[in-house]
């Protein structure tokens, strides 16, 4: 009986425990703390939501305790039978009615936030010149790794997608190979990137993202896609409008820029041997290239994603990625490279930036 009754107290402890430590996420990927006008209004609906089975909860337990109370054998006695209510049309309708009405209270503010976060027609809006007032970036999941692209600036850029604040960034999802998911837990809920369509939502940052931890907010493929898929991650950093006016134009400052396999850094020289069939080295261009653009790799958060960003990490990236990603399709890629030109293009590669 002993053993039971720790069983019981353990299973209660970590109920308890399961219901503190969901708060304590840290703010650059909890849903709990979320920031901007989508992921605000999506927390307040699961408030919502988990008051209303609380309240059902309580009623229940309520109702249970008191008839359990009221009907003891010790106080009625042994032969006492309480009234048979079976085919009571009163409680069929009362039991039946009830629910549909918590139903709808449920139903018709998840259905006003659906419709309204699936509006996108302001994303075709154009001022008195044609140009799109909104934000639109184009969103390509790949295995295992994000293409982010500009359409209306002319830019690409992969791993870590930079957007302005406090204002509606909308977003086309597509999928390269197999359906992934797109998902950046502290600012709005996750949607579904498909090979043979394109969805499109919006979300808002309702705060830059420099004094998160690594500043970041982290983003997430959120469907199972294959052996990499907990691998697949990506990072946004949050800026003002006037920092990501900035950026959009040291990006496209980089227009044409290239290694020159003729050049005498031995790491240029290797990566326009080896990477540049794969990997573009210039924020302007076409989306669809068949490995991330490295334009801005030197001033990214992580390399493939999850590593340390330093040049050993690079370097081990490089000569074993399956140990890494496995099923990534960098693998066996790079293995006639010695070590010395490993070297050398991991310097090449981390100085690819267009930060000051």
């Amino acid at each position: 009986m002993m053993k039971g009754l720790k069983k019981w107290r353990l299973f209660s402890l970590l109920a308890v425990m399961t219901v503190f430590l969901s708060a304590c996420g840290e703010e650059y990927i909890t849903t709990l703390k979320p920031t901007g006008a989508v992921g605000k209004e999506q927390f307040n609906l699961l408030l919502f939501s988990i008051a209303i089975m609380a309240l059902v909860t309580i009623v229940v337990s309520v109702l249970y305790l008191y008839a359990f109370m009221k009907a003891r054998r010790s106080k009625l006695g042994e032969d006492y039978m309480p009234k048979q209510v079976e085919g009571s049309h009163t409680l069929e309708v009362i039991w039946t009615v009830i629910p549909i009405i918590l139903l709808l209270i449920l139903a018709v503010p998840t259905l006003i936030s659906t419709y309204k976060f699936a509006d996108v027609k302001a994303m075709d809006k154009v001022d008195e010149e044609g140009n799109k007032t909104a934000l639109t970036v184009n969103v390509t999941a790949k295995l295992y790794w994000w293409e982010f692209e500009y359409p209306e600036q002319g830019i690409v850029t992969a791993q870590e997608l930079v957007v302005p604040t406090d204002e509606k960034v909308y977003f086309n999802l597509k999928a390269a190979d197999v359906k992934h998911s797109f998902w950046i837990p502290a600012v709005g809920g996750k949607m579904d990137t498909n090979v043979e369509n394109v969805n499109k939502f919006y979300l808002e940052f309702g705060e830059e993202s420099a004094d998160l931890k690594d500043g970041v907010f982290y983003g997430k493929c959120a469907e199972l896609c294959g052996p990499s898929h907990a691998l697949m991650d990506f990072k946004v950093k949050a800026v003002d409008r006037n920092e990501f006016n900035d950026w959009v134009a040291a990006m496209q400052a980089t227009e044409g820029a290239t290694a020159s396999a003729e050049s005498t850094d031995l790491g240029e020289q290797t990566f326009a041997n080896s990477c540049l069939m794969c990997h573009a080295v210039s924020g302007v261009g076409a989306s669809g290239a068949m490995g991330p653009n490295l334009t801005t790799f030197g001033d990214r958060n992580r390399v493939a994603g999850v590593l340390e960003h330093s040049k050993e990490s690079l370097e081990e990236w490089v000569k074993d990625p399956e140990a890494i990603k496995p099923g990534n399709l960098m693998t066996g890629k790079y293995g006639e490279l010695s070590d010395e030109e490993i070297s050398a293009v991991a310097d090449y590669i981390m100085g690819l930036s267009i930060e000051e």
